[in-house]
């Protein structure tokens, strides 16, 4: 009944109108984004169909972006007999046949092309050229999503060049060919959490905006959680295989998927394209018979929608002071953010624990966060929960790098409850990003926010490294810098319960009413 009584609430005239005249007299119009919050206000079978065909991108996402954890890994030698050899020598320093692999030599890349002596630069080349390329790949492919390719063909195209890229690395001759694939897979991977989120959070009303982006984080952490199970069931094969098994069936996803995913209705209408819009808010309107006709023909062509250069669009996002201060604190958050999420994850291997266990570890714990934030997002406020989460997040970060050997227990705990508060953070974090920006600039908004989050990574390896003889060089630096990048929250303006705007004027509209 309220679905009903609300459609009268339209102005213009169709064929639901002239069988009742009266229903449209004397009753305000409303916006485009009123018009399509009815629509897809509630949520239906559709939708959620729609959500699940999307969401699962993340899962392949996870374990490309960590297979390197499992496929560059150091491998465990023994002495052989009748040798001087002892397991406290140095590997480099023994002659050949005094040791050996404790398994395949083809395991990793580091045994099979004789790896073990090389500089941490060149075995820790590839999973760097994956970030390097993540960064390459978010700054090309920005503002794509927002013009031209639109969010589901970025989405699939992005997801492609990471897999094929992926597929090809298997037959690598050698380490240079192997990051230079790397690389070009990160580059294709750059906007697949970027396009999922904002694919998501297009195609369902505010009330349902915080649960479903959650989707996203939740694939991604079973795809995480997934890939020690993957890794341990190719421990005794060559490490192409681990590339073979996670992306050929990526593949054949994308492929099959991409002819039944929409594109996002929001962005279709910023394109001026609204027979298609209207096509697609029919499939998955969450009402249905005379009240979503009502709606549908309410929509006029270009209604609050101008078809605007995406460079001037672009200039606008750094030109407009509000814009430009919300970019600027959003990256510096991602850029805190991104540093603790990742540093954490690889950072584990530090505390002492069997690599498998401790990815495991981590990896359960998104479980939890999800399922937080999924019951919870749509209660919290961003900006506080954002600024708790991070300060707990990095006073737990350094307490793990404050306490001494011996206490691996406490260590384990600190570390596992600073990355729950950190992967927590992302997840909010994300939600809030695509809420602060309009349809017309989203993509590029969260792209380069993401870019942050990435930029924070590439200084994961070096910190990892430097925290071998000393913890708090890493985790004591994850946990300062979050801590002190939580503070910069303050300046952004609260979004829970908010319409999602259309273009930069409607945004800076709205910001000046609340105001």
């Amino acid at each position: 009944m309220e679905i009903s009584t609300a459609a009268h609430n339209l102005t213009g005239t169709n064929s639901a109108d002239q069988e009742n005249p009266g229903l449209n007299q004397d009753l305000p119009s409303s916006s485009l984004e009123e018009t399509i919050e009815k629509i897809l206000g509630g949520f239906g079978w559709s939708q959620f169909i729609q959500a699940i065909l999307v969401a699962i991108l993340g899962f392949f996402d996870a374990q490309q972006t960590f297979i390197n954890i499992f496929a560059d890994a150091d491998p465990k030698w023994h002495c052989n007999f009748n040798t001087t050899c002892n397991p406290s020598s140095n590997i480099c320093q023994l002659p050949k046949g005094a040791w050996s692999w404790d398994e395949s030599s083809h395991k990793t890349i580091i045994s099979e092309w004789g790896l073990e002596c090389a500089s941490s630069f060149i075995t820790g080349l590839p999973a760097s050229s994956f970030f390097v390329g993540n960064l390459i790949g978010g700054f090309s492919l920005a503002t794509l999503g927002d013009f031209y390719f639109g969010r589901k063909n970025l989405l699939f195209l992005s997801c492609l060049i990471m897999c094929f890229a992926s597929l090809i690395t298997a037959f690598s001759m050698n380490i240079w060919m192997y990051s230079s694939l790397r690389l070009i897979s990160g580059f294709g991977r750059a906007s697949i959490t970027t396009c999922t989120l904002i694919l998501l959070s297009e195609r369902v009303g505010k009330k349902w905006r915080g649960q479903i982006g959650t989707m996203t984080f939740i694939m991604f952490s079973l795809g995480l959680l997934c890939l020690p199970a993957v890794a341990y069931l190719n421990k005794g094969s060559s490490w192409k295989f681990l590339y073979l098994w996670t992306s050929i069936p990526a593949i054949l996803y994308c492929i099959i998927a991409y002819f039944f995913v929409y594109e996002s209705p929001r962005w279709l209408f910023t394109e001026g394209r609204d027979i298609e819009a209207k096509a697609i808010l029919r499939k998955i309107a969450s009402i249905e018979g005379n009240s979503l006709d009502s709606y549908l023909s309410s929509i006029h062509h270009g209604q609050e929608i101008s078809k605007l250069n995406p460079y001037k669009l672009m200039k606008d996002l750094f030109k407009r002071r509000w814009a430009l201060q919300r970019i600027i604190a959003t990256m510096v958050f991602g850029f805190g953010i991104g540093l603790v999420f990742f540093g954490l994850l690889f950072g584990v291997r530090n505390l002492g624990f069997n690599i498998y266990l401790g990815v495991i570890l981590n990896a359960s714990m998104l479980i939890p966060t999800n399922l937080v934030t999924l019951f919870f997002i749509a209660r919290w406020k961003r900006k506080s929960s954002l600024f708790a989460l991070c300060i707990i997040s990095g006073i737990c970060s350094i307490i793990c790098g404050v306490v001494g050997s011996g206490t691996e227990g406490i260590q384990i705990g600190f570390e596992l409850a600073s990355f729950f508060c950190a992967a927590l953070a992302y997840n909010v974090m994300m939600i809030f990003v695509v809420e602060l920006f309009p349809t017309s600039v989203r993509n590029s908004a969260t792209t380069l926010v993401r870019q942050a989050v990435v930029f924070g990574s590439v200084f994961d390896p070096i910190l990892t490294s430097a925290g071998t003889s000393n913890k708090f060089l890493s985790f004591g630096t994850f946990g300062l810098t979050i801590f002190l990048c939580s503070f910069i929250v303050i300046i952004l303006p609260e979004t829970r319960g908010k319409n999602l705007c259309n273009t930069m004027d409607e945004q800076e509209r709205m910001d000046h009413k609340i105001v």
